[in-house]
C-alpha cells in the first residue's frame, strides 16, 4: 500500500507571522532585516580597514545568534525586452529604431550565456525561549480550573514578552549595521509573506 503523500506544510518550519515576527513551530521567533550592500573593492585601503574594524566590533557586541543570508535569484527581463520592443515600434527615427533593435539583440545574446542575477542581503535575528527540561504537566496546571481562556491569555503574554526581547535584539543589530554605513530595513508582515513565498517558489517568481 502506497504511503500517503505528506502535506507541503510539514516541511516548512514557519508556523505564523505576528507582530512583524515569524513564529517557528518550536515556539522561537525571528525578525528579518534587509540590508544594503556596499562595493568593498572600490573603497580605499583606509576605508576598508575602517569597515572591517566596525564589523568586528558589531560581531563582538552580539550575545545572541544571528544569521546572514545572501539570496541570489535569476532575474526575468522579458517585460523589459517587451518595453524595448514597444519603444522600437513607436520610434519614427530609423537610426534610433535600428539602434534599439541592435540593443535588443545584444541583450538576447548576452542572457543566453550569462544569467542575470539579483542579489539581496538579509540578517535574521532570532529569539529562542528558554525551555526547562521535564515531562508531564506542571504542578500548577492541575489547579488551572478556568480552562482555555486562561491558557490563551498566558500564551499571549508569553508571546508579547518574547516579542519585546526579539525587538530589543533587532534594534541592536540595526544600530550596529548602521554604524558600518549600511542601510537596514526591518521587514513588515506583508513583506515577510512575499519573501517566504519567493523563497519557497523560486521557479514561479523567475517566470514572472
Amino acid at each position: 500500500m502506497a504511503k500517503e503523500a505528506r502535506s507541503t506544510q510539514q516541511f516548512v518550519e514557519v508556523k505564523d507571522i505576528r507582530g512583524d515576527a515569524i513564529i517557528m513551530k518550536n515556539g522561537s521567533l525571528r525578525r528579518v532585516l534587509m540590508v544594503s550592500g556596499i562595493n568593498f573593492e572600490l573603497k580605499s585601503e583606509e576605508e576598508q580597514n575602517i569597515i572591517i574594524y566596525a564589523y568586528q566590533n558589531f560581531l563582538n557586541t552580539l550575545d545572541f545568534s544571528a544569521q546572514i543570508i545572501i539570496h541570489s535569484r535569476k532575474m526575468n527581463i522579458e517585460s523589459y525586452l517587451a518595453k524595448l520592443g514597444q519603444r522600437q515600434s513607436s520610434e519614427e527615427n530609423e537610426l534610433l529604431k535600428n539602434q534599439i533593435s541592435e540593443y535588443i539583440e545584444f541583450i538576447h545574446s548576452f542572457i543566453e550565456t550569462n544569467a542575470v542575477m539579483e542579489k539581496n542581503f538579509f540578517v535574521v535575528v532570532s529569539y529562542d525561549p528558554i525551555v526547562i527540561p521535564g515531562g508531564g504537566k506542571k504542578i500548577l496546571d492541575v489547579f488551572n480550573f478556568s480552562g482555555k481562556k486562561n491558557k490563551d491569555s498566558g500564551a499571549e503574554e508569553s508571546f508579547e514578552q518574547k516579542l519585546i526581547q526579539l525587538n530589543q535584539r533587532t534594534d541592536q543589530v540595526i544600530s550596529g549595521l548602521s554604524q558600518i554605513g549600511l542601510r537596514v530595513v526591518a521587514l513588515m508582515k506583508e513583506e515577510l509573506v512575499e519573501l517566504l513565498y519567493n523563497l519557497y517558489n523560486p521557479s514561479t517568481i523567475e517566470k514572472k
